[in-house]
């Protein structure tokens, strides 16, 4: 098995593992635990919490020990997690156990990069050339793994329970865990040139904190917190909105194949990250990111305006497919224009403070307010029948206000000859 094949099965795996269960958790929640907007919105944040600190944790143990044995274990420990879910009905406990599995999960990501690339160097390969198709794979992954679950959970289907998922993506875990151990070659440990001695604040990759004394950084990083608490929203409560039998009855195509509607999403992903470099390069990073969030502005707003029928379902389509630009338009031109406008000695640090403001803070606040206000507002407290026109509405206008914030007080000038060479 060559390299590249090598490191394609293994970001399939990472992926698939997490596809197999993130967008049916609303529908585990809401449907079968009945849990609330409020208990459910904290069971999802829990993706947020873990990435606030155990990436930079594992991160620097495997800068001291192997980088694929760090990886194996953490999947074997995630799935061994993973296991106990399904005998979890409480959602306190379920958020904890959650937590716990999501704190070994979270750091594989960027594990799983670290290690794509450091292999391709040491076989003589260009990460930037090799890269990023083997990367499309992991994207192949999560939508294969919708699409087993929503074969298994459905009632099309084999009729089960939507906690299989777990098992599903634990057992996936534990096939990349051993394929890790056994396949991935062992990552040689990479040598500091630099004989000064780091301090901890160093070592932990906080110097990129400086970045926020300047005006422009840190309005960046305000507004990449403020539209990372919209990024996981449609993936919190979408196959929930889909299954609801007061909004698609039963029986619906929808509601049916929900799992594989929402996956368009992530295939429309793969489209956009082709386009990226044209739309970059003629109209520059703050425009595009305006685009990012004016496409979130319709992701929920389709959402939000679509009903049970015909002229409804080319709504959701329409929707899923914006989403590819909504997504990663802002990921991938705000991690440019961090690597822009910061010194080469911090630019590591200054994208991982892009992704905690997005991923982590973002991502928390995003769903703990958002599972409040929908028990406020848009719940019933009894029958926890949901206002899903008035929820999807929500977020489309909050949405908006972030994006006539962000063109009327972000200020950066184009400049094409900087991205000239930009290759994604």
């Amino acid at each position: 098995m060559n390299i590249k094949l090598r490191l394609t099965v293994m970001s399939f795996l990472q992926f698939f593992v997490w596809g197999a269960w993130m967008m049916t958790l609303g529908h585990y929640g809401f449907v079968e635990k009945q849990w609330n907007g409020a208990e459910f919105g904290l069971v999802f944040s829990t993706m947020g919490f873990a990435s606030l600190i155990m990436p930079t944790l594992f991160g620097i143990i495997a800068d001291k020990w192997k980088a694929n044995y760090v990886y194996a274990i953490l999947h074997l420990l995630f799935g061994v997690t993973m296991c106990f879910l399904p005998l979890i009905n409480a959602p306190i406990p379920f958020f904890w156990l959650l937590l716990i599995a999501m704190s070994f999960y979270m750091p594989t990501i960027g594990l799983n990069n670290s290690i794509g690339f450091s292999v391709l160097k040491d076989d003589g390969k260009d990460p930037i050339t090799y890269f990023p198709p083997i990367r499309v794979w992991g994207t192949v992954g999560f939508i294969v793994a919708m699409w087993v679950t929503n074969v298994f959970t459905k009632e099309w289907g084999f009729g089960q329970s939507i906690k299989i998922s777990f098992i599903i993506s634990a057992i996936f875990a534990f096939i990349l865990s051993l394929f890790s151990f056994f396949f991935l070659p062992v990552i040689k440990k990479r040598q500091d040139s630099s004989t000064a001695k780091k301090t901890l604040v160093q070592k932990l990759g906080l110097e990129a904190f400086i970045l926020f004394k300047q005006k422009k950084m840190a309005l960046f990083f305000a507004f990449s917190l403020l539209l990372g608490g919209a990024l996981q929203l449609t993936n919190a409560y979408g196959d929930s909105f889909l299954q609801d039998a007061t909004v698609f009855p039963k029986g619906e195509l929808i509601n049916n194949f929900s799992t594989i509607i929402l996956s368009i999403s992530q295939i429309s992903e793969t489209m956009f990250i082709l386009a990226i470099p044209f739309f970059m390069k003629r109209f520059g990073i703050k425009k595009v990111m305006l685009f990012s969030m004016m496409a979130w502005v319709l992701r929920f707003g389709l959402f939000g305006i679509a009903g049970n029928s015909t002229f409804g379902f080319v709504l959701i389509i329409t929707s899923c497919i914006i989403y590819g630009m909504a997504f990663d338009f802002f990921n991938i031109s705000g991690a440019l224009f961090v690597e822009q406008n910061t010194d080469s000695k911090i630019q590591s640090s200054a994208q991982g403070v892009f992704m905690l403001m997005t991923n982590g803070v973002g991502a928390v606040l995003g769903n703990l307010v958002a599972g409040l206000a929908i028990a406020k507002w848009f719940e019933d407290p009894i029958t926890h029948v949901k206002n899903w026109p008035g929820i999807w509405t929500s977020f489309a206008l909050y949405a908006l206000a972030v994006t006539i914030a962000f063109a009327l007080i972000f200020k950066h000038k184009h400049d094409p000859k900087s991205l000239e060479k930009f290759v994604h």
